[in-house]
């Protein structure tokens, strides 16, 4: 069954019911998975990233590829060993394995952006083997 998350925030300032916000690195970036497995998307997870002036998002590479929508605000882009400017409206595709890191180039406005990608794999215990007394 499909689901709504209604937004609350004004302006660049994007929140939605239902939805938390995390500190995403040690600048002040946030957050918030929008859509997820915790509403029945097995497929796939859109977040959303908040940028504080001057901040950047952390300098990652995973094994998943990713699509980016900027929202708002002007940033620069890492895309392995290319550095390019981008703005409100802009995709953005991010290879796998691809080194990648956004820096936001404004002074007093944050930058936000939309990113989808596949889910992260379910963490599962492991179940220890039954021993022989449980066996019999």
């Amino acid at each position: 069954m499909g689901k709504i998350h209604h937004r609350t925030g004004q302006g660049p300032d994007w929140r939605w019911e239902g939805v938390d916000v995390y500190q995403y690195n040690s600048n002040k970036a946030t957050k918030q998975v929008v859509i997820g497995r915790e509403d029945g998307a097995p497929n796939f997870e859109v977040r959303f990233f908040t940028i504080p002036p001057g901040g950047s998002s952390s300098l990652d590479h995973h094994a998943h590829d990713h699509g980016v929508m900027v929202m708002h605000g002007r940033a620069r882009v890492m895309l392995g060993e290319d550095f390019q400017e981008v703005q409100a409206g802009d995709i953005v595709y991010i290879d796998c394995w691809e080194h990648h890191q956004f820096v936001n180039l404004s002074a007093d406005e944050p930058f936000t952006f939309l990113c989808i990608i596949p889910p992260k794999p379910v963490k599962t215990e492991a179940v220890p083997e039954p021993t022989a007394a449980a066996q019999s």
